[in-house]
This record gives C-alpha cells, structure tokens and sequence, in this order.
C-alpha cells in the first residue's frame, strides 16, 4: 500500500461522526481520538488490510470506497463512516477478510498500540470505542442469524438426531446436515466425482441429507457428470476473466467437439487474453473458494442481472412463475443456476484455454470422456473453407429479428410472433437447401455421387426430401441408397468394448459389395442394390430395388459414414463427389454461462420421435445415448473436414415444440431407473421455454420428422 506521511487530522470530523463505532463519543472525545489517529490516503485496486497487516489495526473510511472479501468472496461494499479491522482492538484476531480499495480511499487507523496507550491514559474514552464496537460486531451477528433464519424457515419441528443412509449400497448412521462430499469420494476408479445422486437426483456435494436416502456418486465419466463439471469450469472462467478483464463482456459459446467456445466480444492480442484469464482460472482453483448456490427474489435477481448488462437472464426471469430463483457463484459474477455444479474451485484442474478465431477455446482436458482419457485431444479438422457459414448467417437473422437469447425468444410468443418467427426459420432452411441444389446443379457436368452424413436424430431424412425436391427443380434426379442396407450378417458385426454390436463401426458395412455396386452404377450398369433385414439381421446382397442412372440423374448416398474417405476410396473421380453434412449447430443462450446444447436437442428429438413413433421408451433412449455418442465421436465427426457443405438443422422454435411431447414421455421415467438424472434435467430444459403447439409447424418442416404429421413419406 503506498503510503503518505502522517497529517493532521481536521476535516475528516464529520465521516467519523457518521461511524457506528464513534457515535457515543461527543465533540471533545471524538476529538482528543482523531489526535491520536494516522490519517492514510491510499491509491485505486490497492489491498488496504489482510495478510501481513491482519489483527493490526482499526481502519474507518473517510473518503472513497473499498471491497470486504473473504476467500476471493465480495462480502460487502465499505463506504465513508464504516470500518473494518474491529477485532484489532480485541487481542489482534483476524477474522481472513481482505479489503481492498476500489479507487482513490482515505482512511483512518487507529494501531493496537495506541489502542493500548487510550486505554491506559483514557479509560472512559477506551470503553466508548469498546462498546460501539461490541455493537457493531452484534448488528453484523444479528444480520447473520436473521439471514440463516430466513433460509432455514421452511421447517421448525426437530428432526431425528440420526439418520439411515445407504451410500454406495452401504448402510451408515449419519446426522442430520452431514453434507454428501462427507460421505462419498474424491474418485471413483480415478475419476473425479462431480456430484451425488440422491434419490437418482442429480445434487451438489455440498447438499446436507434431511432425510433416509440413497446416496451415489456421479463422475466425470458420465454423461450428466460431464454436464456439471463443464458447467462449473465455465463459472470459473467468468469469475477469473471478470478479475483480469471486467470490462469485457465473456460468456461461454456452443460446445463444438472436444472444446466449449468462448465469446469475449474482443480483438486484439487473444493469445494474452487466454493467458491472463487462464492464470487467474488456476489461482482460483488453487484457493478452493466455494461455489455458492443463493436463492434470491426473482424481481431482485432480475434488477441486478439488468443493471449489470446481463441483458439474457434478465428477460428469462420475466415470466418466471415462482418468487425466487436460485443463482450460483464462486466469487463476484453471479449466474442461473441450471443444476448442481462443483462444491468449490479446487476440483477443477488440467484445463487449457486457447485463442481461437474471434474469440477462445476452453478444453476440460483428461476429465473429459470425449477425448479418451488425453489432456488436450487433437480436435476434429473443421470444414472446408466456406462450407460451415451457415451458422453464421443463422445468427445475423435472429439477432435482426432479436432473438437472441431463450429470453427474448419466449417474449415473442407470448406477444404473438410465433408464426411470423416460424415462418422466418423455415424460410431460412428452405433457402439454404435451395442454395445447396443450385451448387450441385451448377456442376451437373461432374457430380455424380452426393454423399450425405450427421449424427443421429440431426434430421437427414427431412433433408434428404427436401433436397431431392429442390434438385428436381434445377432438372437433377438423385437416386438414393441407404448405407444401412449393407450391413454384414448379425453375426459378422464387429462388437464394441461393451460387448454390444457395434453398428456404428466402418468394418458392419460390407465395403466391398458397396464398392462394386457404386463403380457399376456409375459406369452406367442397371445393378440389383443390397437390402438388410434389422429383425432377422441377414444381409440380401441384391434384395433392394433396381438402380441404373439415367441422364440428369445423380446417386445419393446416406449413412453414418458418408464423409470417411475409406467408404468409397478412389471410386469417384475429382468433382465427381459432394459429401454434405448434416447437424444442429445453433442454440440459444439463457444467461452467460448456459446455453441450449445441440446434443441435448438431437436427444430430445429422438426421445419423441421413438416414443410417439416407434414406441420405445424415453428411458432405452436415454441409456442408450452414451453409446450413440461413442459412435459419432469415432465414426462421424472425426471427418467433418471432409464436406463440402455443412447444414444446421437447428429450429430456434423447436424446443417449445417439442416441450409439448417430452413433458410427459421424459415423467415417465421411473426414479429407480439409471435414465432418471438425464430425465430429470431435460424436464427442467423444456419447463424454460414457452410452449408452441404443432398445428403451428408446416407440414415440410423438419421438425415433423420428429412429432409426426409430416408431408413427406419416411
């Protein structure tokens, strides 16, 4: 702290006269103490008390104002008249506090020693101070109890002094208030936990039990641990690049294979932005400050997310039916709290933070499933150059309509844009597919084979109509063949380190057979296509229709694998191959830490759709989900650098759509199930949107794929 010489005291009379501390002091008293006080004027973002001068001395503030923290935790704003350091005139006790000035300050110290002299040499004057300190100490205990009183008015009766608990399957006795991380483990087979499952309910590890339950942990390795631990990481890096960086407004972008973007509304030198604000990420997590969960007045948190610019989560908060809302920190920022996080910073390692273009890249490192087990996983190669623009363009036409977040995007349903929005996003969808038809059709001298692959439940089919229609119009024919009519016999199939049958594997399709059909066809050969039997799980090599290409006609391929390189080899001559992917790539944020996940979307698709379609239950897609993923993950987005064109198929309507269905199909997982906690969670991810029923979607959108009622043939 830099320091001036000792003044003479004068003009701060009337700032002391206005500290609780003093206000049983007359003129004279407060006089003769003001003599015996050093005056100190103390520049802006300097610690003013705590560490080497902790327990030492008695500070008021006269001018400016400063921050009281506790492990990194702004506890309160200090302002002329109020002090801090109180317990110095107590035996030099030092509660950890630190407070540090938040422009120019000018303060008064009263030092133990001359604490001591006062007490020697002006007994009465000493027991003045004594007792307005005794006083404050009581008004801040007061509030204190009154605080925990609130929180705790939910329940006056006693409860048991003992509880049976089953942790892990174990039975235990514990009391009531024995938090999980007291109970469960740091690792299970060398996996963080992240959090505890009561009841097959997703908790933080700073939960207190109340009541018999069953306790397990939950890692890292799973789905929802993924979810927490990612969550939380994404907390601690608004909270550190707000301390290096307040001026910035961050806030954490869509998940794109092994890394989360990270949007910082900045250029300049990214490289020294990742550093300073990963730097501050590791000393947090090196402090282990708690993550806190706080319940608040919705129309308080509204206000405060308002003024601090968070314009997102102020307008979720809007129609928020109930009057609290649960916010979540780890120090100064604040965010929604959209399920358990972290007990505290200090779990949180191994992470990297990267300049990307336009913005950062922040990787969760080993504890990530998705990168098997490597810190910093090489990421899948991008697209070509100019194939993935679409998000982009996706993007400029919600913000004009604005439609920028979950918030603002239920306040245009609920003042009746539904079906000029809806009509927008189809329009959109529809014109990207036309555009796509006019590139091929443009080349129709070259292409011959239009190879189209993404993810499960990403809407290929749909596309794949719509497609076919806008070629049709541009004079090209596409005659389709599914990969999955080349499947090998059952029995051939390769299995998956779980034991399953690994569908998704390259080597379940028979190469060869597929090889030698797409080289005949496309020397112009009427060949007999393969067709595969899923009940019985036999392969007929030519039990599919008749396929010979005619003029103005062009192959189309559909498959899992439609980018890998290996699926056709050096069949198709230069240009005469346009592979296109497909998947949901745009979502909107709730606040600055959270966001839609595309993941989630193509698993709420798919629950409807096998539910309301097919008759499987949302429970068998759930547990399945993880073994999708694993799939994708090896056999699809490792060749996204392959196509020639990206299509999102995300609906920025969808959601409150299908939120109509999932309701219901996602209730209808039973607690006891292993499916619960991802349940669980979607059903809170629907409740945030305003429904749409579907008598508003059009009969070609993509969507009807998935709720049914579409104009095409499947």
């Amino acid at each position: 702290m830099a320091e001036r010489p000792p003044q003479q005291p004068g003009a701060p009379l009337a700032a002391l006269a206005a500290s609780p501390l003093l206000a049983r002091l007359d003129d004279a008293e407060r006089a003769r103490l003001i003599a015996r006080l050093e005056l100190r004027e103390v520049p802006a973002r300097t610690r003013v008390h705590g560490d080497g001068d902790a327990g030492k001395h008695l500070y008021v503030i006269l001018e400016g104002s400063a921050t009281l923290r506790r492990a990194e935790l702004a506890l309160r704003r200090l302002e002329p008249g109020d002090s801090f350091g109180e317990l110095a005139l107590l035996g030099g006790r030092h509660r950890g506090e630190i407070v540090t000035s938040d422009g120019p300050l000018r303060v008064a110290r009263l030092s133990a020693e001359t604490w001591a002299d006062l007490e020697r040499s002006e007994p009465r004057l000493a027991v003045k101070v004594a007792t307005g300190v005794a006083s404050a100490l009581a008004d801040e205990i007061t509030g204190l109890t009154g605080d925990v009183g609130l929180l705790l008015r939910g329940r006056s009766l006693p409860r048991a002094r003992e509880l049976a608990v089953r942790v892990s399957g174990e039975e235990r006795k514990v009391r009531p208030g024995t938090r999980l991380i007291d109970l469960l483990p740091a690792e299970v087979d060398g996996v963080t936990v992240v959090a505890g499952l009561l009841g097959q309910k997703p908790v933080s590890l700073s939960t207190a039990i109340t009541a018999e339950c069953d306790i397990l942990p939950l890692t890292a390795s799973h789905w929802e641990g993924r979810q927490i631990y990612a969550h939380s990481l994404g907390l601690l890096l608004l909270e550190a690049a707000h301390q290096v960086a307040p001026e910035l407004r961050v806030r954490m972008g869509p998940s794109r294979g092994t890394h989360q973007e990270v949007d910082v509304g900045a250029a300049g030198d990214l490289g020294a932005l990742a550093d300073r604000i990963s730097e501050a990420m590791t000393r947090l997590a090196a402090l282990d400050a708690p993550i806190r969960l706080e319940f608040w007045a919705t129309d308080e948190a509204q206000r405060w997310f308002a003024d601090r610019g968070w314009d997102d989560a102020a307008r979720l908060l809007r129609i928020r039916r109930q009057a609290t809302v649960r916010l979540v920190s780890c120090g100064e920022v604040y965010a929604l709290s959209m399920g358990p996080l972290l007990p505290a910073t200090g779990r949180m390692h191994g992470f990297r933070l990267r300049p990307r273009p336009g913005g950062l890249a922040l990787e969760l490192g080993k504890i990530d499933p998705r990168t098997n087990g490597v810190a910093h996983a090489a990421a899948a190669t991008p697209p070509r150059p100019g194939a993935d623009d679409m998000p982009a363009d996706h993007q400029r036409w919600l913000a004009a309509m604005g439609v920028t977040s979950v918030g603002a995007f239920n306040e245009l349903c609920i003042t009746g844009q539904v079906s000029q929005l809806i009509a927008v996003a189809e329009g959109f969808h529809e014109k990207r597919i036309g555009q796509i038809a006019d590139q091929i059709a443009a080349r129709r001298d070259r292409i011959r084979i239009i190879s189209i692959a993404g993810p499960s439940s990403s809407g290929k089919t749909t596309f794949i109509r719509r497609l076919t229609v806008q070629l049709q119009i541009d004079g090209v024919n596409p005659v389709g063949i599914s990969l999955d009519d080349y499947y090998v016999d059952r029995e051939l199939t390769p299995r998956a380190p779980s034991g399953d049958w690994d569908f998704e594997a390259l080597e379940a399709l028979d190469l060869e057979l597929l090889q030698d059909h797409v080289r005949r066809i496309l020397a112009g050969e009427a060949v007999k296509t393969a067709r595969y039997d899923f009940l019985t799980g036999r392969s007929s090599p030519e039990g599919g229709p008749l396929i010979q290409l005619r003029p103005g006609e062009v192959l189309m391929l559909e498959g899992i694998h439609g980018l890998n390189p290996r699926l056709l080899d050096a069949i198709p001559s230069p240009g005469a191959l346009h592979r296109i992917f497909v998947h949901p790539a745009t979502s909107l944020p709730f606040d600055r830490l959270t966001r839609v996940s595309a993941t989630d979307l193509r698993l709420l698709r798919r629950i409807v759709r096998d539910r309301h379609q097919r008759g499987y239950s949302a429970a068998d897609n759930i547990v399945r989900w993880p073994s999708v993923q694993a799939g994708e993950r090896a056999h699809i987005f490792p060749y996204q650098g392959e196509a020639d064109e990206v299509f999102d198929t995300s609906l920025i309507y969808e959601p409150a759509v299908l939120k109509v269905y999932a309701e219901r199909y996602l209730l209808e997982v039973p607690q006891d199930h292993p499916a619960y906690p991802t349940a669980h969670r979607l059903r809170y991810l629907v409740d945030r949107f305003v429904s749409i029923y579907p008598d508003h979607v059009p009969p070609t959108s993509l969507v009807r794929e998935f709720i049914g009622g579409s104009g095409f043939e499947y």
